[in-house]
């Protein structure tokens, strides 16, 4: 792509310095995102190791292993396309902002897991079989090369599209059959953890929504949109019904796929593209991880919590001693 034509690849004199803010929807997201800031030592593992011994099958634990395997080595992925690639070419302040800070949370996410599976697996050669799943786990190695291939090939636009796949559509199955096993009642360190990092996920997958829909002049064909995304559906469909099943955990391996497009309609919609699959999400329980959770603080802390102050608007943190009560 020309970056001549396309200004946020343009070269900026003034990239150094942020103020003055000039992207004001950039620099929301960046503080959004600042403001759900977390740490892989508030997720509380001491009920998992109990679950994971006494009331989880075995293909429980092959399903979570996978999953898990999975999910430690794409957020690597992620972030070798933002570190190698995206800081370095978006000139906008804000977008380096959002990006730089994401790469800290793909690292967060990255510990998590590697934290979950070293938890979970005690033996040392199970352990390294997950922990190198890229290399050892098929299922993982075509989602992995998908994703690869798209950090080294396209236009800007188009990784932008390939990316927002991964994090929207690659995660999808993944994160939804977690929440199954919440329904279930069983491993709340594991499933608090998948509440926090699929919050996080979706608002990175929003934000490459905004700055396609908004910052990029050259956009692609509708059929070229279409296309990564259906690619990356077609991957994530064999991946939950064939290479992982999730009717290993007690999931409908057919409705798991069509909350795939179910998602993949929803990205499609927020692109500026046409629904391509015309179906219902299948698991209206789904629905209700993305409302606002409601929890007793005191005994844990909920997914969607964010720092104090942070969101709010300066005017309104003013200390005032001629207020009307």
């Amino acid at each position: 792509m020309n970056t001549k034509h396309e200004p946020i690849l343009a070269d900026n004199p003034g990239r150094f310095v942020l103020f003055p803010i000039e992207h004001n929807d950039i620099w929301a997201f960046y503080k959004k995102m600042e403001a759900c800031f977390w740490t892989a030592e508030e997720i509380d593992l001491s009920q998992d190791l109990n679950d994971w011994h006494s009331k989880l099958t075995d293909n429980d634990r092959h399903f979570i292993k996978h999953v898990l395997a999975f999910f430690a080595a794409s957020d690597g992925i992620v972030n070798e396309n933002l570190a190698e690639h995206f800081v370095s070419e978006v000139q906008y302040t804000e977008a380096k902002f959002f990006y730089g800070f994401q790469i800290m949370m793909e690292n967060i996410h990255s510990e998590t897991y590697s934290l979950l599976i070293d938890s979970y697996i005690k033996d040392p050669k199970e352990k390294d079989f997950c922990l190198n799943a890229i290399e050892t786990m098929p299922c993982v190695t075509k989602k992995a090369d998908w994703a690869l291939r798209w950090i080294e090939n396209g236009s800007f636009a188009e990784r932008i599209i390939a990316f927002a796949a991964v994090e929207g559509i690659f995660f999808s199955g993944s994160f939804c059959s977690i929440f199954w096993l919440k329904k279930r009642g069983l491993m709340p360190g594991l499933c608090f953890s998948n509440e926090l990092i699929s919050r996080d996920e979706g608002m990175h997958c929003d934000f490459a929504c905004l700055l396609y829909n908004k910052h990029i002049v050259n956009r692609l064909p509708d059929e070229t949109v279409v296309s990564i995304i259906k690619d990356a559906v077609t991957i994530e469909k064999e991946f939950v019904s064939d290479a992982l099943p999730v009717s290993l955990i007690g999931m409908n391996a057919e409705m798991m796929c069509q909350y795939i497009e179910f998602v993949a309609d929803r990205l499609l919609i927020a692109l500026g593209c046409e629904k391509q699959y015309h179906v219902e999400n299948p698991f209206p329980w789904m629905d209700m991880i993305s409302l606002q959770g409601k929890t007793n603080f005191f005994e844990k802390r909920v997914g969607d919590y964010q720092k104090a102050g942070i969101m709010a608007d300066k005017e309104k943190q003013v200390f005032k001693l001629d207020e009307d009560f």
